[in-house]
């Protein structure tokens, strides 16, 4: 069964352009090390809401943007060896990160339903 890492992520919206490099970087990367799939969704339509909101767990300021993305991997296992070796390339330690990682919210999850196809 497949394994799912999230992040939710503010980003300056005039670092747009550098954040797809990264995420283009960061995918190329993870591929290798087995990585599906890579979803990057800018956000658009991110309401604020009466309790909390996307704009809030992650403490995003004006003049950011709330991007919401998606891995997926073969396997947690996959997953988890991957991220290992990302954390030991000297590459990934010194890229130069167009936001501020310390808001980042991410997880590992495991799909229980998935309907549809993908639409790309």
């Amino acid at each position: 069964m497949s394994y799912i890492d999230g992040f939710v992520v503010p980003v300056p919206s005039d670092k747009r352009d550098e954040y797809i490099e990264l995420s283009k970087t960061f995918y190329e990367k993870a591929k290798k090390l087995g990585a599906l799939r890579q979803v990057e969704c800018w956000g658009d339509d991110v309401p604020d809401g009466k309790v909390t909101d996307f704009k809030r767990a992650v403490d995003a300021k004006v003049g950011e943007t709330v991007v919401f993305s998606w891995i997926e991997w073969p396997s947690k296992q996959v997953r988890d060896a991957a991220n290992k070796k990302m954390m030991e390339d000297p590459d990934m330690q010194n890229m130069d990160m167009p936001f501020d990682g310390k808001r980042m919210i991410f997880g590992g999850f495991v799909p229980m339903l998935d309907m549809g196809e993908s639409k790309d």
